[in-house]
């Protein structure tokens, strides 16, 4: 029951010209699902859309950042295109993932406005740092005035905004721990600005309270996304990413508590672990493609049946 309840609610948060849920429910868990596109970034658009299609997800969360699948100059033609790509599959993009750090970024406002046209309900914004000459307190300070500013933008253009937690803090990166993105978002309207919460990112982070974490920055969870990981090895303390399921992240108890705590975003799946060896890196994208789909639809049935259990009809 808790299982087919996280379903109903991740299905009933599902962002504009999703999936409709089919039959089975497997394939009803796996349609709720987006699957990031960084992996393939070596596919155009259309090719992205067939492959996110074959692999058995409902939608696609597309990097929108210098590099990325569509780049932000040129956002209102591109973007455009990998959504009537998406839609040729029956698929949405819900998700976007952006390279925006404030509201004064001169690309921030056209591809927010541009996404929220083609239909997506949230971005993922880039990662902020502290600011070691104002010392902690006033670091944060001067952090809630920036996404206060960011919030006022999201409103502007119809969209929400939302900040990812991650694991350590190299080069003072905020949101290591989830508790100072709880800190900058306080006092922010979620429906405009909140959290992208990563189960495998904050598990490394705080193994062994990471629940708490995840109960105190709830109310501001906006979108979630769902990985795993391993340590190195024994002696170390560097999170390694593995297929979802092959690792340590503890599912069962991660549901159970979004449950109980009615967090019900839209979800994407980030396979982030090597997607080929070195001797296949190098094949002709048709026999990637054949190789990516098998290796891609792996994370989401295991994600399907631990959303959805077999037994639930």
């Amino acid at each position: 029951m808790l299982r087919r309840d996280f379903l109903r609610l991740g299905i009933a948060a599902a962002v504009v010209n999703a999936v409709p849920v089919r039959g089975d429910a497997p394939a009803a868990a796996r349609s709720s699902l987006h699957l990031f596109s960084k992996p393939l970034q070596w596919l155009d658009y259309d090719a992205l859309a067939e492959t996110t299609a074959e692999a058995g997800y409902g939608g696609i969360e597309l990097t929108v950042r210098p590099g990325g699948h569509v780049e932000p100059e040129r956002v209102a033609t591109d973007l455009p295109r990998a959504a009537a790509a998406a839609r040729r599959q029956g698929l949405s993009i819900g998700m976007i993932v952006t390279a925006i750090k404030s509201a004064d970024d001169p690309a921030a406002e056209p591809v927010l406005k541009t996404a929220a046209a083609e239909g997506v309900a949230v971005y993922r914004m880039a990662y902020l740092q502290y600011d070691d000459t104002l010392g902690m307190d006033r670091s944060l300070d001067s952090l809630r005035r920036h996404m206060a500013a960011l919030e006022k933008l999201n409103q502007r253009c119809g969209i929400t905004g939302c900040y990812q937690n991650h694991h350590g803090s190299s080069g003072g990166r905020v949101g290591g721990s989830v508790w100072d993105i709880r800190e900058i978002l306080e006092d922010r309207d979620p429906r405009s600005i909140g959290c992208q919460y990563d189960v495998r990112h904050a598990v490394a982070e705080a193994t062994g309270s990471w629940d708490v974490g995840l109960r105190r920055i709830a109310p501001f969870i906006r979108s979630l996304c769902f990985k795993d990981f391993r340590w190195a090895s024994v002696k170390s303390a560097q999170p390694v990413d593995v297929p979802a399921g092959q690792g340590i992240v503890p599912w069962e108890k991660f549901l159970t508590l979004l449950s109980a705590l009615h967090v019900d975003m839209p979800m994407s799946v980030h396979c982030e672990w090597p997607l080929f060896d070195e001797a296949e890196a190098s094949l002709p994208i048709p026999q990637r493609r054949a190789l990516a789909v098998p290796r891609l639809r792996r994370d989401g049935d295991f994600l399907a049946s631990v959303i959805e259990p077999k037994h639930a009809r």
